[in-house]
């Protein structure tokens, strides 16, 4: 409402400005006039009248047309603006020229901003595309290659057993792959998304998930350090055992043999906290600063065994469920990720 006023007030004053300035004309040019004792004009009310209204008339247009021209000049460039994103061009920005426009200023901030993160979006949706196409074409093409060279005769038995052994590998990381990329997008569309809320026990899901990921542990001989307080969480349980399999998942990859991993499940004042802290490779500033950005992978020798999602996923459930996840690193020390939750 106060928006609305404010611009009727600027309506108001600029015609009451031109019919002040336009009268105070008419005034000034009906005394010059008068003072010149132009012939006719002093006798006839009626040649005085015309004289004057056309004169109010003129000048009162040509002021009307000098202030419009500045708000025709900022409709024409929001009107090919709108056009130019209409068109894909996402990069388009409209300068604010006149600074005591305050309410067209704001509709020009507000379109540049719109501007703004409909292109960010598409880069996003560009760097999405051509990483996708990368992720799935690597295995793709090490299915062919060891396929067409199961067709050669002279392969060992023990050779060929390598081969399906890696394509049977390739394909389980492509149907990885696609499921990461299904449950992100389900995950990322508000819409679809309904949250499955029910109480139940956090530390004994933990432990649920170390149980299913027990083999990767014990391949690398890591020990287990946990410290599970029994907390009952309302959350979609679902949901959350995908997101602690992805932390841990992540933890056990990028730790060294014979590490620790250690688990932690408290409360603290009005909070849920989880951390989850390997004694692994670690990571630098530079890398953990986009760990959370979709395909990301900062260690390439680990690219082969992951998608570069887990993470990703992880973020958008803890956010889902009004919570906040981040991350600590010491390059060659190991990392530490810590999951807050309101408590509920």
């Amino acid at each position: 409402m106060k928006r609305t006023w404010t611009l009727r007030w600027h309506f108001v004053a600029s015609v009451m400005f031109i019919m002040l300035l336009a009268g105070i004309i008419s005034v000034i040019l009906f005394i010059v006039l008068t003072k010149l004792n132009i012939p006719g004009f002093n006798n006839s009310p009626w040649i005085r009248l015309i004289s004057l209204s056309l004169a109010s008339f003129i000048i009162g247009s040509l002021v009307s047309i000098a202030i419009s021209n500045s708000v025709l000049r900022t409709s024409q460039q929001l009107i090919k603006g709108t056009q130019q994103i209409a068109n894909g061009n996402y990069k388009v920005k409209i300068p604010i020229t006149n600074h005591h426009q305050t309410e067209i200023n704001e509709l020009i901030g507000n379109f540049n901003q719109m501007a703004q993160a409909l292109d960010n979006v598409e880069i996003i949706h560009n760097d999405f595309i051509n990483n996708f196409s990368h992720e799935f074409k690597t295995p793709i093409v090490s299915i062919k290659g060891f396929a067409k060279q199961l067709q050669d005769t002279t392969l060992s038995e023990a050779e060929r057993q390598e081969s399906i052994q890696i394509i049977i590998s390739e394909s389980e990381r492509l149907a990885r792959l696609s499921s990461n990329i299904l449950q992100l997008s389900n995950l990322e569309n508000h819409e679809i998304v309904r949250l499955q809320l029910a109480p139940y026990s956090l530390d004994e899901q933990l432990r649920n998930c170390l149980l299913l990921l027990q083999q990767e542990w014990e391949e690398k001989e890591l020990h287990l350090d946990l410290n599970l307080e029994p907390i009952t969480f309302t959350g979609d349980q679902e949901m959350m055992m995908s997101l602690w399999l992805n932390l841990l998942n992540n933890a056990i990859k990028f730790s060294h043999p014979q590490g620790t991993l250690t688990i932690r499940c408290y409360h603290v004042a009005d909070q849920v906290k989880v951390k989850i802290r390997d004694t692994g490779i670690g990571m630098e500033d530079t890398v953990r600063a986009h760990i959370f950005d979709k395909f990301y992978q900062g260690d390439p020798a680990h690219q082969e065994i992951g998608s570069g999602l887990g993470l990703a996923i992880a973020q958008r459930i803890t956010t889902l469920h009004q919570g906040k996840i981040s991350v600590r690193s010491v390059l060659n020390e190991g990392t530490t990720f810590t999951v807050k939750f309101e408590n509920n």
